[in-house]
């Protein structure tokens, strides 16, 4: 992103604004919103097939032939899963590309870790963090209810594993990025000023 904003930044001769274009792109949407699809993609095909995977070959059955509640045992465990999980990863996604922008931003122009750290952080407030990052759980909810949802209930065989984990997938990845226009919607409601 460094490498594409730059050109246009130098041309309106606001390069000293890369850092502070790059952490607010980065918290408010790019982080979030591709570890959701990543994520989705992933995790999502993966719960979708495995769950599938065992309606077919009757595990499922069986679990509850031995009086399991086999929703709670499977689906909600996964559930819970993807919310804990996805804004963890999110912090992480966002401070991996902030060092990932430092890295090209000094290849470019040899501006200094503390420098580029300060302007990354100067404009920014909480309500640049926290929100952003747990919309994530959101996505997180979408993606293990959907793909568990495909997985635990198809009923067409073998060919109902890929089935159920490309549906988880797709829908997943839609429902991520319709969401995410809504929860933009609701935290710039929510937390009025900021730079979101």
């Amino acid at each position: 992103m460094t490498l594409h904003t730059r050109d246009t930044l130098v041309t309106f001769g606001a390069t000293s604004e890369i850092p502070t274009v790059q952490s607010l792109s980065f918290f408010i949407e790019i982080g979030p919103l591709v570890v959701g699809l990543l994520i989705a993609g992933r995790v999502g095909s993966g719960i979708g097939a495995v769950l599938a995977n065992m309606r077919v070959t009757e595990q499922i059955d069986g679990i509850e032939s031995l009086s399991i509640d086999s929703f709670k045992f499977l689906v909600v465990p996964r559930v819970v899963a993807c919310v804990l999980a996805l804004p963890i990863l999110t912090v992480f996604m966002d401070f991996s590309g902030l060092l990932a922008g430092f890295l090209a931003e000094h290849a470019a122009s040899g501006i200094s870790f503390h420098l580029y750290n300060t302007r990354a952080f100067a404009s920014l407030d909480w309500a640049n963090y926290i929100p952003p990052t747990m919309k994530t759980s959101v996505f997180g909810f979408i993606i293990g209810t959907v793909s568990a949802f495909y997985g635990y209930t198809t009923n067409e065989g073998a060919r109902g594993v890929g089935k159920a984990a490309t549906n988880a997938v797709v829908v997943s990845s839609l429902l991520i990025i319709v969401s995410d226009v809504v929860l933009v919607k609701c935290i710039s409601f929510i937390f009025p000023g900021t730079a979101y």
